[in-house]
């Protein structure tokens, strides 16, 4: 029942993260809370004013005046979308300026963390049910490793997993980042849809990973596991393994329904040619459990020839079933940690697994990071220096496939890398170098 000067005057006296919210109220609040004078005010203090006028990529950006012609010669909101484009603008020069440093190992920015430190990002999964309700679940466990973050969600109010249809997971971002505090869970934000899951009939699409004597966990992929109480075969908790590598546009640059499109990868001249293969390849391999790291290292100098091509993918061999020079242990007892409000425990047997390889330029080429699992191998082993079983592990997606052998040494309680294999989609590499493989 307030005139609107009146109220336009209360508005006058908030923040911009405030004025975006009581914009949010009704119709009535949203125009009012559109003042061009308003904005301005906010506008100025933040920007420095000045006269003039000039051009950058054919885009015009105007500094501000604070006579009356910016005011009226305005559409109301103006100033507001002004506002929001150059505090964006602010925090995407902040964050690039962290990610432009390269690790020489990884291929990746050396400060991911500080990165999303500086743009606010966080991660919620959200579940909607048969009947379309939605349940938003943002409260998580962070674990950051070398190439990926790990991140855990539990809750004891989880929806029924009968009445569930689909998982979907965001990237999170404030609209307008404050440094100097904690992003505000009530304020304006961006959602960035990652990666979308079905979840009706769970147990018989995905993978089963493992089980203790509390959970089961079943694998989805791209890396997301859900782990379900084995009495109620009800969520406990949900897990998801994102690798570094064009994480920051996936989390930031989608909208809340369409997930972000990767560029093409822009071919450089290089002596490529199918009769020759692939050649001066790096792979960076972590294998994880949550705290525990069981592997962590970089090969280098992979190459294929034309005979290592067949049935659609290129084979880089890193490590050789017959040079047990380079065969690896492996630190600890596997397993994967998981826990929740009230209880914890560990999953014999599987882990997270990121691979990075990148190709001859030192650019990133293929990237995952998925919870795998191993398992007694059908085949004969023909390895005559080792005594004990050999178990494999495997994992394929539209890019790639790899494939682990290890032998597990009863003496010594640890399993031995004795072959890692990478296989290479050929419509990959072709569409990577523009080549006809």
């Amino acid at each position: 029942s307030l005139p609107s000067e009146m109220l336009i005057k209360i508005f006058s006296y908030l923040d911009a993260v405030s004025l975006l919210s009581v914009g949010c109220v009704n119709k009535h609040f949203y125009h009012l809370a559109n003042d061009n004078g308003i904005w301005l005010k906010i506008y100025s203090i933040c920007f420095q004013p000045k006269r003039t006028i000039w051009k950058m990529k054919s885009e015009q950006t105007e500094t501000v005046s604070l006579g009356c012609a910016a005011l009226h010669d305005r559409k109301p909101g103006y100033w507001k979308k002004e506002y929001i484009f150059k505090q964006i603008a602010a925090v995407k020069t902040r964050v690039m300026r962290l990610v432009k440093p390269v690790d020489p190992y990884t291929g990746l920015p050396c400060k991911n963390k500080e990165a999303m430190k500086a743009s606010g990002l966080s991660w919620m999964i959200v579940l909607k049910d048969k009947n379309g309700k939605e349940h938003i679940t943002e409260k998580a466990k962070l674990s950051f490793k070398d190439t990926s973050v790990t991140i855990l969600w539990y809750s004891t109010n989880w929806p029924c997993l009968d009445s569930l249809s689909t998982l979907k997971l965001f990237g999170v971002i404030p609209l307008l980042p404050d440094q100097s505090q904690a992003p505000s869970k009530n304020g304006p934000r961006r959602r960035s849809l990652i990666a979308e899951y079905h979840l009706a009939n769970l147990t018989e699409s995905s993978v089963a990973l493992g089980a203790d004597k509390l959970v089961q966990l079943f694998s989805l992929n791209p890396g997301l596991l859900v782990g379900l109480w084995k009495e109620k075969n009800e969520i406990a908790f949900v897990m998801a393994s994102l690798h570094y590598h064009q994480l920051l546009e996936r989390s930031t640059l989608g909208s809340a329904t369409v997930q972000y499109a990767l560029p093409p990868n822009k071919p450089v001249l290089d002596d490529v040619d199918p009769e020759y293969g692939l050649h001066d390849y790096s792979l960076h391999l972590d294998m994880h459990g949550g705290s525990c790291t069981y592997l962590c290292g970089t090969f280098k100098s992979l190459f294929c020839r034309k005979g290592d091509i067949a049935n659609g993918y290129l084979r880089l061999t890193v490590i050789s079933l017959k040079d047990n020079k380079k065969h690896l242990p492996l630190a600890g007892t596997l397993g994967l940690s998981w826990e929740t409000d009230v209880f914890k425990g560990n999953v014999k047997d599987c882990f997270v697994m990121d691979v990075t390889l990148l190709d001859e330029t030192g650019k990133p080429f293929w990237c995952f990071s998925a919870p795998v699992y191993i398992e007694l191998s059908s085949e004969a082993s023909g390895l005559y220096d080792y005594l004990g079983r050999t178990y494999t592990t495997y994992y394929a997606d539209s890019e790639g496939k790899v494939r682990v052998e290890l032998v597990w040494l009863e003496e010594t309680k640890e399993y031995f890398i004795v072959s890692l294999v990478l296989y290479i989609s050929t419509k990959k590499v072709n569409n990577w170098y523009g080549t006809n493989y």
